[in-house]
């Protein structure tokens, strides 16, 4: 029978109702700790489709599309950071597998952090990877006067998203966004492009971007408060690459502990797709340190 997604091998497709939506996630390997994988953009579960496979042959893997991205439910004009991390910690809720190793990389960053913060007793480890926070950076992503992308400020206004982008999601992220970002035809190709605009090219595929970067423009009060009231206790660990000490440098300032950091040099933004082993290696030994 032809799919009309892709898939990998060894991996087994779900839906889970929770909070008011439906995600749809991946899941592979059947021992070890489990492991909660969460998508940047433009991406969806699938820009961990080389890691997957590296992961699982120690770990239970989870791979989800956030809400408003891939094949999980469209998000409404009131999908923010704060609903994101709520939907991952009901998928933990309704996994039953217990408190999670999670992993976030970039515009995630901020939701596996509410997430930590929010509800500690289900994530055993956090790993930020390439992810700034509203309040301690993230926002100057978006000014360009500094060097930021224009883009961010497109996707945060009502309605341009829509208008814009997803008639043409095919050329945006292929043609514009991953070049932009000098990933290689090697790690992200064609059929991979493929993928990733058969869903933001849907009626509101976008919706979940345009939602996560208002909140990245927005929240920066609010997570300062939440640092300060409730830092991350749990083993926290920041995995840079070309984006240099800023992931550490956000969730530093937000954890109680020190954050153990490392750096991938030589690899692009995108390191799950750029370099699935050497971020396998980096994972699977946070996670013993972690469980440890």
């Amino acid at each position: 029978m032809q799919l009309d997604y892709a898939t990998i091998t060894g991996v087994r497709h779900a839906t889970a109702a929770v909070n008011g939506t439906r995600l749809h996630y991946v899941a592979a390997g059947d021992r070890g700790a489990p492991v909660l994988l969460v998508h940047g953009f433009p991406e969806t579960w699938w820009a961990f489709r080389r890691l997957i496979p590296l992961l699982a042959a120690h770990h239970r893997v989870y791979a989800v599309d956030l809400r408003g991205f891939g094949d999980s439910d469209t998000a409404g004009d009131d999908y923010s950071g704060a609903v994101a991390a709520e939907d991952l910690h009901a998928l933990i809720e309704s996994l039953s597998v217990g408190p999670m190793h999670v992993v976030g990389q970039d515009v995630s960053g901020g939701v596996v952090y509410r997430l930590a913060a929010t509800h500690p007793e289900a994530v055993i480890s956090l790993t930020a990877i390439e992810s700034g926070l509203a309040g301690f950076g993230a926002e100057g992503l978006a000014d360009v006067t500094h060097g930021g992308v224009w883009y961010i400020g497109a996707l945060a206004a009502p309605g341009i998203a829509s208008l814009l982008f997803e008639k043409e999601a095919r050329a945006f992220v292929g043609e514009y966004l991953y070049p932009l970002y000098g990933v290689a035809p090697s790690a992200v190709g064609s059929d991979d492009i493929a993928e990733f605009a058969r869903t933001y090219g849907r009626p509101g595929g976008f919706a979940g971007a345009a939602g996560l970067y208002r909140g990245m423009l927005t929240e920066g009060d609010e997570l300062r408060a939440l640092a300060t009231d409730a830092p991350l206790r749990m083993p926290v660990t920041a995995i840079g690459s070309s984006g240099g000490g800023f992931t550490y440098a956000a969730f530093s300032k937000v954890a109680a502990e020190d954050v153990t950091s490392i750096q991938l040099d030589g690899v692009g933004h995108y390191v799950a797709q750029e370099a699935p082993d050497a971020l396998a290696d980096a994972l699977i030994g946070t996670f013993a340190r972690s469980s440890a």
